[in-house]
């Protein structure tokens, strides 16, 4: 089959397309014809292994995973001796998490992160969903503990994370304000956010307007400054810092390891997401995606073969909700 490989830390230029043996699922995994993946600000740090702390999970010389990407949706080709709730022919879509291999036209994924594909979307629609839905789900719903009536403030709104995030919150019900440049003022809107504000004009740190929940999945604002724009008992979700700019022992992790250290000592309730699989969490998405409420926005599609010009443009920081490829 046709892969994208890596054999070295480094830009997009080293990632390669080759040909590699089609994986042969286990008992317990489902083998997958690959329809569409998508990027995501992971696949970045994955591919440069940066922050450098990151190699220690990743592969401290060299990748571990040798192909690259995580969230896919396709057809299920062959399924293991144990499998049981996944059939050949069904149309999945899923998250293989630190395991990867998206990137490829087969793919094999346990049975526990897989999930039936949201009838109503298309293959890239589904790809887009996985990690980014996972994130703003467990961001907003688990973490957040986000109720009706509560006001939720999305730092870094037009993104992947953040324009799943913006319907998520009104689906719970939130009074939803996003934060994003300018060219995407009309984006976040139109996803249904009740405030925009334009971070090139205005500064919500500084804003009058406070907020019950404020998720932030930027990483480009101080502590002092983000819960300033909280209610006194308001809780901030940190979320990473997407694709910031690298070369860095430890990155944005700096960000949320000093808001776990702040967290016993301040009245505000700071939390460190960590985003992990999981099919409940892509089954809440398929039920809201099939009710029309919930609908990935794809700013770019690029064939496997250019995923390292996709990652590129990622990577540029030019990019708005989710970048796929289609296989």
């Amino acid at each position: 089959m046709k892969a994208i490989v890596q054999d070295r830390y480094g830009p997009p230029e080293t990632l390669k397309l080759a040909d590699v043996d089609v994986p042969v699922p286990a008992a317990d995994e489902v083998l997958v014809r690959v329809e569409a993946a998508a990027l995501n600000a992971y696949d970045w740090h994955a591919m440069r292994g940066d922050p450098r702390m990151a190699r220690l999970a990743m592969g401290r010389s060299k990748p571990r995973a040798r192909i690259r990407g995580r969230d896919f949706a396709g057809r299920v080709e062959a399924v293991g001796t144990h499998v049981r709730q996944v059939r050949p022919g069904d149309a999945v879509f899923g998250d293989l998490g630190d395991a990867n291999g998206a990137f490829a036209e087969y793919v094999c994924v346990p049975e526990a992160m897989v999930a039936p594909k949201p009838a109503n979307l298309t293959p890239q629609q589904a790809a887009a969903l996985p990690l980014a839905g996972i994130t703003a789900l467990m961001g907003l719903r688990d973490v957040g503990q986000v109720q009706p009536g509560h006001r939720v403030l999305i730092n870094g709104a037009s993104g992947g994370v953040g324009t799943l995030a913006v319907q998520l919150a009104k689906i719970l019900g939130a009074t939803v304000t996003g934060v994003c440049s300018t060219r995407n003022v009309d984006l976040v809107r139109s996803l249904g956010a009740d405030h925009v504000v334009d971070y090139t004009r205005d500064d919500f740190t500084h804003d009058a307007r406070r907020h019950d929940i404020l998720f932030d999945l930027v990483g480009n604002r101080s502590l002092t400054a983000l819960r300033r724009a909280l209610t006194p008992t308001g809780t901030l979700v940190l979320s990473g810092g997407g694709v910031y700019r690298g070369g860095s022992l430890i990155g944005p992790v700096w960000l949320l390891t000093r808001g776990q250290l702040l967290a016993p000592f301040v009245r505000h309730r700071i939390v460190a997401l960590a985003a992990a699989p999981s099919r409940e969490h892509l089954d809440t998405l398929r039920a809201h995606a099939e009710t029309g409420r919930l609908t990935p926005v794809i700013d770019r599609s690029y064939p496997l073969h250019e995923v390292p010009q996709a990652i590129r443009y990622l990577e540029g920081e030019h990019a708005r909700a989710k970048v796929v490829i289609t296989i």
